[in-house]
């Protein structure tokens, strides 16, 4: 099972680099929470995330890219992604919680798609 949630989860970021929001969401399920980078907390579902994605994009131009998964304990997939985040010049910027750095995102599944995601900070 972990090979096909890896699968899932590499196209996840090609399409959210891509900003292609629908392309992501057609991967989670109706009700997923999602880690709000930028605030702290949860959105929920898929016109919260809908939301939040377009607010941050307004805003910064981010990239993430995965170098490395493995297996919770408890099935969730942890995933290693090297963050990087541009103004519209694609100048280094930070703003909110949104920074470059290495950090972890953890991925819950049910029925093959993406019920819920953590983002997991490095010390």
């Amino acid at each position: 099972m972990m090979n096909q949630n890896v699968d899932t989860l590499r196209r996840l970021y090609e399409r959210f680099n891509a900003k292609d929001i629908p392309g992501v969401l057609a991967m989670l399920t109706d009700d997923v929470a999602w880690a709000n980078g930028m605030d702290g907390g949860h959105v929920h579902g898929h016109d919260g995330i809908r939301d939040y994605w377009t607010r941050q994009w307004s805003l910064v131009d981010p990239h993430v890219e995965p170098v490395g998964f493995s297996e919770a304990d408890d099935g969730a997939v942890l995933v290693e992604v090297r963050q990087t985040i541009r103004d519209g010049d694609g100048n280094r910027v930070q703003v909110d919680g949104l920074k470059d750095k290495m950090v972890g995102h953890l991925f819950h599944f049910t029925d093959g798609k993406v019920a819920r995601f953590d983002i997991v900070e490095s010390d």
